[in-house]
This record gives C-alpha cells, structure tokens and sequence, in this order.
C-alpha cells in the first residue's frame, strides 16, 4: 500500500464553554449557590428531584446570561421557554437536566479575536444558553482516602450554568486558547461569574476536526472529536494541539477518518482517550419542560441589561493603548477588571497623567495589594489621592522611589498628598538658588571628585550627584545634575 502524504491540512475547532454563574441561589430553587461547602450540604428537595417539587426559574441568572450575550453581539430572543433533557446518572437525580434546546436565549452573535501578531479573527457565536449545572462524582473519599467505587457530592446540582457554543472558526491550539481568555476577561468584566477554573466555574469543550489535503488533492475530513471538562487554559492548547496530531497521524497509517466521539484527557501522559461515541440530540427525547412558563423578553428590560454591559475589556484595552499611549501590558492589566479600569479611569478624571497613574496602579499599589492580599481597589486609597501622587511626581516635586513610603503612609491617614509627602520630608525642591548654593558647597569642600571629572572620568558625575543629595536633602536630582554640569562648564 502506498503511503499516505499529507500535502496541507486546515483544523476546525469549534468551542463549548460551560461558566457557573455567581448568583446567591440556583437556577430553579431557593438553594444556596456556593463552592467549598461540606458536601451535599446544599441540596434541597427540588435538587434532589422528589416527589411534589416544582422549579422557579432565577430571574438573575437570566439577567447574566443576557448581559454576556450582548456581549457577544448576539442575537438576544425574546420569546424563549426551557427544555427538559433526559440522562440517567447519579449525578442528577431527577434523572433530566433542565437546558434549552430549540430557542436559546442568544444565538447568532460574533466576537473579534485580537490575536498576539495584532491580526483580528472573527469567531461566531452560534448560541448561548442556560441550564442547570450537575452533581460532581468524587473517586477519594475527603481527605483523599481511596474508595471502591465512587461517591457523589450534590453541591454543584442546580447550579446556573452558561453554556456558550461557537462555530467551528478556530484554528490553531493558540487561537483557541486566546479565546478562552478573552471570554473569561468578559464573563468576570460583567460580574456574572469569578470564572475560577479550579473551582470548576469555568470548563472548556473543544470540538477539534481536520480537514487533510492528500498529495494528490483529494480532501478527507476527520469525524468530530468532542474533549470533555478540561480546566485551564495550558491544558485546553495542550489537549487541542495532541488531538490535532492524534487525527492526522491516525489517517496517516491507516486511512481511517474515526467516528464522532467524545474524549478525556489523561494530564499525566498528555494524551486523549476514547470514553464514548457520542450522542445525538434524539437520545436525549428534549421536550418542553411542563412546569415551567416561558421567559419573555421586553424592550425596557433589555435596554436596561444593555446599559450594564458598558465597554468590554477588549474596547477599553483599544482605547488605553491607542488614545492614552499605554503598553499593550499596561492596558491589559488595567482593563481586565471592571473595578480596577474604573478606578484607572477616576483618577484620570482628576487630571493626572494617563501613564505615570498606570504606573503607579500597577506597580506600587499592585505590591501593596499583594502584600495585604486584597484587590488595590480595596486598599482604601481614593482616585483622588492617587492621583495626587502622580501629579507630584510629574512636577517633580517627589521622587519616584518616594511614591511607596507615601502611598502607605496615606493608608494609615487619609490627607493631601503634598501635606503627606512633607510631614515624610519627602518633598524636593528645584529652586535653583538653593541648588546652586549646595553646589558652591560641594565644590569646595570635595576638590578629588572636581578634578577627575575635569580629567574625563564621567563616573566622577555619579559620585558628585551623589554626595549633593546627601548633603543637601530634598533636591530635585534631575535639576541638581543639570545646574552642576552647567556650574562646571560640562
């Protein structure tokens, strides 16, 4: 048999993102949606499907799921009901989950993917829709003594659950991996989820085929491998990029394009493996959920969810680089979080400047934030504060280095900054009279340093600059530098 050659190939992924919403309860009960709890220990008669019980729908889990929705620029309905999907597994004990099928709540929508070379790659949205989370099957017992068999923690049943669908329009293990992120920046930008995938808030189902181009021309499509549950970002360009080979290479010795199935992924060998063929919608007898009305969407509650969305992460990064002159990390780490942009954006109001107040925000209050283990939003500076901090820097009336000790010190004491600043005696002066006084000083009293810059040794300049601000604390050193290179001649 003669050897199969790959000529070219075009991947396909398309994505399934499941994201927990951080609502106080579930989506059809009163239960207390949480994570960490002792297990089972949120549960009710609704989630443990007994007899009698009737869900009601959470108002404010639609509301997340039609906040991301315009986000994506989907098409929002405005008539949608809820389905009821038939499985039977323990980790749903009514043995359906409740999902939408046929009228998602959004669908159609489309997101602009700025790749790392600055290229922009279209994604579609082909829905977005609401369920109920299941329960998780635990192989250890707590404490991670092994089991025979397994258990089941029920905390994570009913909880609302955000499954997002794309097209399949990505192409490359990064691409898909960059889209992740950014839907994570957009979810937690919004509020509607922590999206912490450790805690398993936020889970990723690739949807990986292949389009192979022989050498002959002919093209052959590889089945659609779907890859369950994965949780971080490494590990979903991993599992993307292994899946990738594993269908290309399978063709490759014996010609065969596979059947649609699903696949885990072992961490530990870096492989996928076959856990099912998968399903069809039929075997999962969808139908209209009796017991539960039909959700209708008007125009004044949608303008008002429209008014909350406000500008996304990717549009305020845009803005900060191009309109303020930030780095594109600068912009990033400013823009991801909500709160930290808006706090970026307060102090800008008060007339500081855009880069030195970035600088400060990240790197000074970010140490400070990690050090008290709390957002820097949380810290207790106000903008205006920070602000004032910046514009004495500019004016050189503090030394950048002094912006730590000052800062902290406006911690403890709410005041001025300037009146801060000189309380520390962190002030600096660039009246030149008395600079040059401190120079005329200096001079005298150090004739060795004089005559080797005089001789050409320019490290000479560093010493003298030096010994002046020793000498003659509270001296703007730029201004000092400048007037004793002028004084000298140099």
């Amino acid at each position: 048999m003669a050897q199969r050659i790959v000529k070219s190939y075009k991947v396909l992924v398309g994505l399934e993102i499941h994201v927990q919403l951080a609502t106080v309860s579930k989506m059809f009960t009163g239960a207390a949606n949480a994570f960490g709890a002792e297990p089972n220990s949120l549960v009710d008669a609704q989630v443990l499907g007994l007899p009698g019980v009737l869900p009601v729908m959470n108002k404010r889990a639609v509301e997340c799921a039609i906040k991301v929705g315009l986000a994506l620029n989907c098409r929002i309905a405005r008539h949608t009901k809820w389905d009821r999907k038939s499985y039977f597994y323990p980790d749903l004990p009514k043995n359906y989950q409740i999902s939408q099928y046929d009228l998602p709540l959004c669908e159609q929508g489309h997101f602009d993917l700025l790749e790392e070379d600055g290229t922009v790659h279209p994604v579609r949205i082909r829905r977005a829709h609401l369920e109920e989370d299941a329960g998780k099957l635990l192989h250890e017992a707590p404490g991670g003594h092994r089991i025979d068999g397994s258990i089941i923690d029920l905390n994570r049943a009913g909880t609302p659950l955000l499954e997002i669908v794309t097209e399949p329009d990505l192409h490359s293990p990064r691409q898909v991996a960059l889209f992740a992120q950014e839907l994570q920046k957009i979810v937690q930008f919004l509020g509607v989820s922590t999206a912490q995938m450790q805690m398993g808030q936020m889970r990723f189902e690739p949807n990986i085929n292949v389009h192979i181009t022989d050498d002959q021309g002919a093209v052959h499509k590889t089945a659609i491998t779907e890859i369950k549950n994965l949780n971080s970002f490494s590990v979903l360009e991993r599992a993307t990029a292994y899946e990738i080979q594993r269908q290309i290479q399978q063709w490759i010795d014996d010609g065969s394009l596979g059947q649609k199935s699903t696949h885990g992924w072992d961490d530990q060998r870096e492989i996928t493996f076959l856990q099912r063929t998968k399903e069809e919608a039929h075997d999962y007898r969808y139908f209209p959920d009796p017991d539960l009305v039909p959700v209708e969407v008007d125009d004044s509650w949608l303008a008002e969810l429209k008014s909350q969305v406000g500008e996304l992460p990717a549009d305020r990064r845009k803005r900060y680089v191009d309109a303020l002159g930030l780095s594109a990390a600068d912009a990033t780490a400013l823009a991801s979080d909500r709160r930290v942009g808006d706090y970026y954006e307060e102090a800008l109001a008060d007339g500081a400047d855009a880069k030195r107040v970035g600088n400060l925000l990240i790197n000074v209050l970010g140490q400070l934030a990690n050090r008290h283990n709390k957002p820097v939003f949380e810290l207790g500076l106000s903008a205006q504060r920070l602000a004032e901090v910046a514009t004495l820097i500019d004016q050189s009336k503090i030394a950048p280095a002094n912006a730590l000790p000052l800062i902290e010190k406006l911690l403890e004491a709410d005041a001025p900054a300037a009146s801060a600043a000189e309380n520390l005696g962190l002030m600096q002066t660039s009246d030149t009279a008395a600079i040059d006084a401190a120079i005329d000083a200096l001079v005298a009293q150090n004739p060795k340093p004089l005559q080797d810059l005089k001789a050409g040794k320019q490290a000479a300049m560093g010493a003298l600059v030096g010994m002046l601000m020793r000498q003659a604390k509270g001296l703007n050193p730029k201004v000092a530098r400048e007037r004793l290179m002028e004084k000298l001649g140099l």
